[in-house]
């Protein structure tokens, strides 16, 4: 799963977009766009933000300066308990000829200090767009973990892990009819990368573009 073998799976398999959203960071987003470039691909950058809650959000951003310097924030917040490399695995970070130049020292799947409802603040801040990831899931997701949709939500997307679990979504959760949802590979392995079968409209192909689709 380094930024290179991710792009070139891509490749092969005709992704139009792709976004690499590592757990707490950003900071194999240079690599990666650096890579995508080369192959055409659109590569937005990224992070699975963990809230304080422990819910999972999706975060993405126009720019890789707005990617990183909300990289260095999210660093602040991140509660500091240090990797076990042999329970977890390691937490490398790659350079643009794919090569490991370092290592994350703590924990990624970690909580940060940053709230759910805090959000629309921070992401206004570092000109991002968040989405609530895998909502369907029993763990780690907003309903789960919340246990509702807070009543001054202004999310405009979420994500569900199997679109099979929509209609009753939907049914029980009636701010979610006037979002778009979203499903994708969510990929933590380089053969669970979707072919393209999943699609979104869009006024232009660019990152701005998808960016501006999902709000």
């Amino acid at each position: 799963m380094t930024p290179a073998n991710i792009v070139a799976m891509a490749a092969l398999k005709n992704l139009d977009v792709i976004a690499v959203t590592d757990h707490n960071s950003c900071k194999n987003c240079p690599a990666l766009m650096s890579m995508a470039e080369q192959y055409e691909i659109i590569a937005i950058p990224g992070m699975e933000l963990c809230t304080l809650e422990e819910v999972h959000v999706l975060c993405l951003f126009e720019t890789l300066s707005d990617a990183m310097d909300f990289d260095d924030y999210v660093s602040s917040t991140l509660i500091k308990v240090p990797n076990n490399e042999r329970i977890f695995g390691k937490q490398q970070v790659y350079n643009a000829m794919d090569q490991c130049i370092g290592e994350e020292p703590y924990l990624l799947i970690n909580a940060t200090e940053i709230s759910f409802d805090q959000l629309d603040g921070v992401m206004e801040k570092f000109h991002g767009v968040y989405i609530p990831s895998h909502i369907d899931k029993s763990s780690n997701s907003l309903l789960s973990n919340l246990g509702f949709i807070p009543p001054d939500a202004r999310f405009r997307s979420a994500e569900v892990k199997d679109i099979n679990h929509l209609p009753e979504l939907l049914k029980n959760n009636p701010y979610l009819n006037d979002c778009n949802i979203i499903t994708n590979s969510d990929a933590h392995a380089l053969a669970f990368i979707n072919e393209p079968v999943n699609f979104l409209q869009v006024k232009e192909r660019s990152i701005e573009g998808v960016l501006e689709a999902l709000l």
